[in-house]
């Protein structure tokens, strides 16, 4: 029963931990590499018209999140005046408006795209409708005419969706789409004019316009492409005879009949659009990102916190996973140590010492205590003082070391003030009761070890993908204390020990 109990707890923990570990790499996209970078492009509207020297008003498509895309960090740059924004059906308008304007006008709109991974799929920010177009005459005949021949050869929506392009792109010998296309067979037509006639068959279709964010410049195009409705969700058809889908370059900034920016009070609108393509943190990306879909979670995390202590964490969080390797050295593998922690503490002290110098330094300190404090036996000294005496000796090495180091010009010796104090001297003192009780040996045997697993537990502490990992992801604390409360049950055979019983093992045979 008490087994059943911890299996459950530490089941808990580690699903748990590593649940929310899933949850903010999927949902949220915080990278699990610590150098990983991801694609944003900024893009520039610049809409110019002349004014007439009354009110003016520009009405302009905002850009939507859909699919893989997140927009960030739009502002506009138009001094003198107002702006307000608005839904209008898939649509997003900002109105801008001032109550003089002469001569030429220049107004800029600039936002950031993020492009997250594992979402490819489009989506539309809007349930499926039928919108049936408000055509009558010759022309609502000729959609019927078209509608009816491709619903006739399809078997869904998608190849409903072709086959209309299929027959739009025909307009030179088809008179049907002749006569819908008109004089204007562009791609922004066409796309408009195949899905009213999708409308008129019943099936879910608008167009689409914006740009191809893998085709930066300036002066970029813009394309053109219908979004249909399937039971799989919404897909992107390019308007081309065989209708291939839409690219996942392609970003949807608008969608609908009308054009990118009108004008009202003015004349000789002109709209560019310029994009650039940047490589921005994977973490800074995510980090936006999840201002906008989960603000609260990213608001209590560790990020929120000042710069300077989010340094000591990065330092504090890999404690946790060192002292997992100290249990599974100690336990498992059979490593004999000083203390429970020295090792941990050491081997965070050769993070900034590095680890050859650290080595050195660590013998040099612990030899030159450890002969003291054999002197210090021989004066029958109390317990209290004789520690007193041995962390005084060891604070007199490291100084004595710095100096003379520096005047040598090992600068790197000077780290030496970053090993603990007290936990040297309570390995000095420890390693000087084994050499007592059960020899030098085994004294050299414990520190020996003691120096290997601080050696093993350096090499994943410093690791920078664990500290990114344990930093951008706390809730693995909980999945390294769920194994650490499972190897607290562990009784079996320590790797170390095979050797001692390889003889009962030949005789068994």
């Amino acid at each position: 029963m008490k087994n059943r109990h911890l299996y459950v707890v530490t089941g808990t923990l580690i699903l748990l931990g590593l649940g929310l570990f899933l949850y903010k790499t999927v949902w949220l996209g915080l990278p699990v590499a610590p150098d990983a970078r991801l694609p944003t492009w900024e893009i520039e509207a610049r809409i110019a018209f002349d004014g007439d020297g009354g009110p003016a008003k520009v009405t302009m498509h905002l850009p939507r999140p859909a699919g893989p895309f997140t927009v960030i960090n739009q502002n506009f740059v138009a001094p003198g005046y107002g702006l307000s924004a608005e839904a209008r059906g898939p649509n997003r308008l900002a109105v801008l408006s001032i109550r003089s304007a002469q001569g030429r006008q220049q107004l800029y709109y600039r936002f950031i795209v993020h492009r997250a991974q594992g979402r490819e799929a489009w989506e539309a920010p809007d349930p499926p409708t039928v919108s049936r177009p408000n055509w009558t005459g010759a022309k609502l005949a000729a959609a019927e005419a078209v509608a009816a021949a491709a619903k006739s050869r399809s078997v869904d929506n998608a190849t409903m969706a072709s086959e209309v392009i299929r027959r739009l792109s025909l307009g030179a010998v088809e008179s049907n789409a002749r006569a819908l296309l008109d004089t204007d067979a562009s791609d922004a037509n066409r796309v408009v004019i195949a899905s009213g006639v999708l409308g008129l068959a019943g099936v879910p279709a608008r167009s689409v316009h914006g740009i191809d964010l893998d085709a930066p410049r300036r002066h970029a195009p813009y394309v053109h492409w219908l979004e249909v409705y399937t039971p799989d969700g919404w897909i992107g058809l390019l308007v081309e005879p065989h209708a291939p889908k839409a690219p996942h370059s392609y970003y949807p900034w608008w969608r609908g009949s009308r054009t990118l920016a009108r004008i009202e009070g003015g004349n000789n609108l002109a709209v560019s659009i310029s994009s650039v393509r940047a490589l921005e943190h994977a973490v800074q990306s995510a980090l936006k990102i999840g201002e906008i879909r989960q603000k609260d979670l990213i608001a209590f995390s560790l990020f929120s916190l000042p710069v300077e202590i989010q340094q000591t964490f990065r330092i504090l969080l890999v404690i946790p996973l060192g002292v997992l390797v100290l249990v599974i050295l100690r336990n498992v593998v059979g490593f004999t140590t000083f203390g429970t922690f020295m090792p941990v503490l050491i081997a965070l002290s050769f993070r900034e010492t590095k680890l050859a110098a650290g080595i050195v330094l660590f013998i040099v300190v612990v030899g030159t205590a450890l002969a003291i404090r054999l002197y210090l036996e021989s004066l029958k000294l109390l317990v209290v003082p004789r520690l007193a005496a041995v962390l005084i000796v060891v604070v007199a090495i490291m100084a004595g070391l710095s100096v003379i180091a520096f005047q040598l010009g090992f600068y790197r010796a000077l780290s030496v003030a970053l090993f603990p104090m007290v936990i040297l001297t309570m390995t000095v003192e420890r390693m000087s009761v084994i050499w007592d009780e059960r020899g030098a040996m085994e004294a050299l045997k414990q520190g020996a070890g003691s120096l290997a697993v601080a050696v093993i537990c350096y090499g994943v502490m410093s690791n920078d993908v664990a500290g990114h990992l344990l930093f951008v992801f706390p809730e693995l604390l909980l999945a390294l204390l769920g194994a650490t409360m499972l190897l607290g049950r562990y009784s079996g055979y320590r790797l170390t020990e095979l050797r001692r019983f390889r003889e009962l093992a030949k005789k068994s045979e």
